[in-house]
């Protein structure tokens, strides 16, 4: 099996103290090197950075120039929260954008199954025409229309395993039918960020049942994730028949991560990825393409991202060091039966 390595690391955008910086990758490259794995890569593919009209397939021209000119200026900051820009955060998220569309071509092309792009900035809460949580452009979005407009791609799944509510990628998608936005996130409105995604958003107009979210209460851990994804999204994905898989892949619904309380583990990921890989293979020749959006414990990180690729490899094997969630986990019988009334799954 062909898998694509795209390696972005934007060690220019990077803000002291700051849980979004340059060290959640700046050491991936040689640890997935000494697990033996990036011999079995296809190649890691050189990135290159996105158009103008790459970007404003999915935003506004004021998003756009706010990037640009805060970059200009020296840097600052982008939202009233915690989104930063550096003198070079605008090339480096153009890249990022870039990366991710070179590994379409790949994939589109037959040039590579599938593939990972190991790109940051993140961008799934990167909205049409605005910009919030360490996110500057969206990347899986750019990655989805970029399909559509230069292969004919008719529908393109994106599924979000991030802990956090995928709230730009849902905006950009929301009126869409061509787009089945599907998000697991943990769901606190007012207290946890980003506070959307809650059952009832299901799209508008056209868009209307083609956004499927996920909103799990703190502790669900690897048996409440396999439920869902095997009762509801399975069924989801099958009934859209995608001819393209893009996965947001967040890695801080690890049980250990800073800056959540969800509870999965090494091997729940794990679980969780080649059930989307087999999905790929069954729904789409296997095209499929992880876009690499949290993740701030870096172990789980690290780990997280070499057990995806053990999977993309067709390689039977998880590296778990950190194992299981110490607390019972939240049952999610519940949700699943409103998932399932919500979204028409008998």
């Amino acid at each position: 099996m062909s898998t694509l390595i795209i390696y972005a690391p934007a060690t220019g955008h990077h803000k002291p103290g700051h849980p979004e910086g340059r060290h959640r990758l700046a050491d991936l490259l040689p640890f997935l090197e000494g697990q033996g794995v990036l011999a079995d890569v296809m190649h890691l593919a050189e990135p290159h950075q996105a158009s103008l009209a790459d970007l404003r397939r999915v935003h506004s021209e004021g998003l756009i120039e706010l990037v640009r000119r805060v970059s200009q200026h020296g840097g600052g900051m982008l939202d009233h929260g915690d989104t930063y820009a550096t003198a070079v955060s605008y090339e480096l998220a153009s890249l990022a954008v870039g990366g991710c569309l070179t590994a379409v071509d790949a994939i589109m092309t037959g040039r590579a199954v599938n593939g990972f792009a190991l790109v940051r900035p993140p961008g799934h809460h990167a909205e049409t025409s605005s910009i919030s949580g360490f996110c500057l452009f969206n990347n899986v979005a750019a990655a989805a229309r970029y399909a559509q407009a230069n292969y004919g791609v008719k529908r393109v799944m994106i599924m979000d395993f991030d802990v956090h509510h995928g709230n730009g990628t849902q905006d950009i998608f929301f009126q869409d039918e061509s787009v089945l936005f599907a998000s697991t996130h943990l769901f606190l409105p007012r207290m946890f960020y980003p506070g959307t995604g809650g059952v009832s958003e299901v799209g508008i107009g056209s868009g209307r049942g083609f956004t499927l979210n996920v909103p799990l209460l703190p502790h669900v851990g690897d048996a409440g994730y396999g439920r869902l994804f095997q009762e509801v999204i399975w069924p989801k994905a099958k009934a859209f028949a995608p001819e393209l898989i893009l996965v947001s892949a967040g890695y801080d619904a690890h049980w250990q991560d800073p800056l959540a309380m969800a509870g999965l583990s090494l091997t729940g990921y794990a679980h969780i990825v080649r059930a989307l890989v087999t999905m790929a293979q069954k729904l789409c020749h296997g095209r499929i393409l992880f876009v690499l959006e949290g993740g701030y414990q870096i172990d789980a990180l690290f780990y997280g991202i070499l057990n995806t690729l053990y999977a993309l490899l067709d390689q039977d094997k998880i590296c778990d060091p950190l194992g299981s969630m110490p607390q019972a986990e939240t049952d999610v019988t519940e949700l699943l039966h409103l998932l399932k009334e919500r979204h028409l799954i008998y």
